[in-house]
């Protein structure tokens, strides 16, 4: 099985600033999706520009302290088995498998050094 870098989160205060300091920094540009405080980061402005991340605004964080960096998104097989495998080693399931709908199934997790990890199956069916 490969693993790979999918999708990464910024956790962010202000959505204004978030968007245009990132704009200005990378070219990035910005898609609605779902809530307001939830847009997706596209890597350019042209029309097969690639969608790469999202901001989000602290609410959506599973963790109590303000997370500082970047949530990173593995691609994995399978959801249920990578819960598995955190349990047994040793790691602790934050968000239980959850859909994005039509995206595909998430969990949140720590690894046994406090950081907060990700893992998505994409399906495209997941409701």
């Amino acid at each position: 099985m490969t693993s790979k870098l999918k999708h990464f989160a910024v956790y962010i205060d202000d959505m204004d600033r978030a968007k245009a300091f990132y704009s200005n920094l990378f070219g990035w540009e910005f898609n609605s999706y779902g809530q307001s405080d939830f847009p997706q980061i596209k890597d350019s402005s042209n029309k097969d520009a690639e969608l790469i991340g999202a901001l989000q605004s602290r609410k959506y964080s599973p963790l109590k302290e303000k997370i500082i960096g970047f949530e990173c998104s593995i691609e994995v097989e399978n959801v249920d088995t990578t819960i598995e495998a955190v349990i047994v080693n040793n790691g602790k399931i934050l968000m239980p498998k959850t859909a994005i709908p039509y995206v595909g199934w998430l969990t949140k997790f720590l690894d046994t050094e406090g950081n907060l990890v990700c893992a998505v199956q994409y399906d495209s069916n997941a409701k």
